[in-house]
């Protein structure tokens, strides 16, 4: 992965992060990166009406994406705007 974009690299492990949410009926939409490193995503389906959708993104989303990728400083749902 380390010949990738910052941008593919972010793609790339939201890709491995779907299929999770798809198995409770949501799923997120990659949106951009801001220029803070702050990526921009939009959940869907169930995951952007649960109560605990704010839980999903912090400790889900973007502890995989942070883990992952360590310049990327956080996650946040344009919809829900957290």
């Amino acid at each position: 992965m380390e010949n990738l974009s910052l941008e593919e690299k972010v793609k790339a492990v939201i890709q491995q992060i779907r299929p999770y949410l798809q198995q409770d009926g949501g799923d997120i939409q990659y949106i951009g990166i801001t220029e803070d490193n702050i990526v921009e995503v939009k959940l869907q389906g169930a995951c952007g009406t649960c109560p605990h959708a704010k839980i999903t993104l912090k400790s889900g989303v973007e502890a995989t994406i942070k883990k992952h990728i360590p310049e990327i400083k956080g996650v946040m749902d344009v919809a829900l705007g957290f």
